[in-house]
């Protein structure tokens, strides 16, 4: 799974990797981004405005909001068959920004948080899914959850997970607002090459998703 993540770099190497994307809204450093917080996201609507949605999918359909708490993550494997997931893998595909993300390793009986980056510590983007929910007074709570696949051969020794990360070329697909034949989406939904990225240990600051400070990222010795 993908519980925490960061989005650490500055807004112009944010505008240059997402060129075609609008930014409307402020976005400062995280370095623990936890669920039900807000995230930045690019959604497949024709404006491909940033905006800032919750952490964890809130379907249309869904009486009670709480139910985002268990939807932060959407197996790669099961989206067209899952009620949660299925409308919005047709209608409702989003990025979600970030740099960086942690898991943890089990090792001795204890779990060690990993970060793990890009090679070239440039920005990217998760492949996630968005939805719209209105509550009986009217307000509208907009929320996304983060896909994850099976892991590369880095991320094999650490987790049984990973996110999608997408390549700057998938981007514009995953987001097409026009309809996309689910058979070229499943396409992009695999591991990201392992050999182009790289993990250290940090400290276990992270485990408090009420720390969000440099020091979540400095690494650690194995």
């Amino acid at each position: 799974m993908c519980g925490r993540f960061t989005l650490t770099s500055e807004v112009g190497e944010l505008q240059q990797e997402f060129s075609f994307a609008n930014f409307t809204h402020e976005i400062t450093p995280r370095y623990n981004i936890a669920p039900t917080q807000p995230v930045p996201v690019i959604t497949n609507e024709p404006d491909y405005k940033i905006d800032f949605f919750v952490w964890g999918l809130i379907p249309h359909w869904a009486k009670d909001p709480q139910i985002g708490n268990r939807l932060i993550n959407a197996r790669a494997e099961t989206l067209a068959q899952k009620p949660a997931f299925r409308g919005a893998f047709r209608y409702h595909r989003c990025l979600i920004l970030a740099d960086g993300f942690y898991e943890w390793k089990k090792d001795n009986g204890s779990k060690t948080p990993i970060l793990v980056k890009l090679k070239s510590h440039k920005p990217f983007a998760f492949a996630g899914l968005w939805d719209s929910w209105q509550s009986p007074d009217g307000s509208e709570i907009r929320s996304c959850t983060i896909i994850t696949t099976t892991p590369n051969t880095l991320l094999t020794p650490i987790h049984n997970r990973m996110p999608v990360i997408l390549t700057p070329a998938e981007y514009l697909t995953w987001i097409n607002p026009e309809p996309v034949p689910p058979d070229q989406l499943n396409q992009l939904l695999r591991p990201y090459p392992g050999d182009e990225m790289i993990a250290y240990p940090v400290s276990r600051r992270v485990n408090d998703p009420h720390i969000d400070d440099p020091q979540c990222i400095l690494p650690l010795a194995w």
